[in-house]
């Protein structure tokens, strides 16, 4: 595997349908075998043997397996995601959100990994096929920081435009509850595939904290909108000559 710090940018779409949700690529055909015709004559016993100083299979295995750190094996999110493609989760993401999967799996891998000192970047890009399962290269410490640094400023952009809809009087009250109900769905989704077990009260609770909210939102922005026309930097009424 090698340290490319380029992100996975060409993602395919397939021909076909696919659902909504990640799920493993079922459509490869099944494989068959034929039983080869047994030999005209049995093999001499000294040939068959097997050498008593090769290694077994299962001590090959494990020599060739790289030793993990005791958190990367202990790592337990995403696991719902065992065997997901990369261009399947990508495309899903992409349908509802501005991030990539690459994005969101380095985000989420920087957050666990946040130390005193910072972020462990260079055991995330090291072990990152072993964390993610839709996930199949390593990263440099580089790209991992380049991954962190794409997510934080799509979240800060997605949330100024969100905020802005939200503030600017193009949605009615009854618009806005229906797209916090579509987002809001979309990012509990994401938090169950990470393998965050949401409770329906704790949903319940976080819905009515959101839409609470909203409501204090809206009504902010109408004061802003009609009745206040300050600069929010320096304070000065917009269109005051200094």
């Amino acid at each position: 595997m090698s340290n490319d710090p380029s992100p996975p940018e060409s993602e395919t779409e397939d021909a076909t349908d696919e659902p909504d949700e990640f799920s493993t690529d079922d459509t490869a055909p099944e494989r068959t075998e034929s039983t080869p015709d047994a030999p005209e004559s049995a093999p001499d016993a000294s040939e068959a043997a097997p050498d008593a100083t090769a290694d077994s299979p299962s001590e090959s295995t494990a020599d060739s397996t790289p030793e993990l750190p005791p958190d990367v094996q202990k790592y337990a999110r995403f696991k719902k995601m065992d065997g997901a493609q990369y261009d399947r989760v990508n495309e899903f993401l992409r349908d509802r959100t501005y991030i990539t999967a690459r994005e969101w799996a380095i985000a989420r891998l920087c957050a666990d990994f946040r130390t005193e000192t910072g972020v462990e970047m260079t055991k995330i890009g090291d072990n990152l096929p072993y964390l993610i399962p839709f996930m199949t290269d390593t990263y440099t410490p580089q790209a991992v920081n380049q991954a962190r640094s794409a997510f934080e400023e799509k979240v800060r952009k997605a949330g100024a435009t969100f905020l802005y809809g939200a503030m600017s009087g193009f949605f009615t009250a009854e618009e806005l509850d229906d797209v916090m109900y579509e987002v809001t769905e979309v990012a509990k989704f994401l938090l169950e595939v990470e393998g965050v077990d949401l409770s329906v009260d704790d949903e319940l609770a976080a819905e009515d904290r959101i839409s609470n909210v909203m409501r204090e939102v809206r009504e902010s922005s109408e004061q802003l909108r009609h009745d206040e026309m300050e600069c929010p930097h320096c304070g000065r009424e917009i269109g005051e000559e200094e």
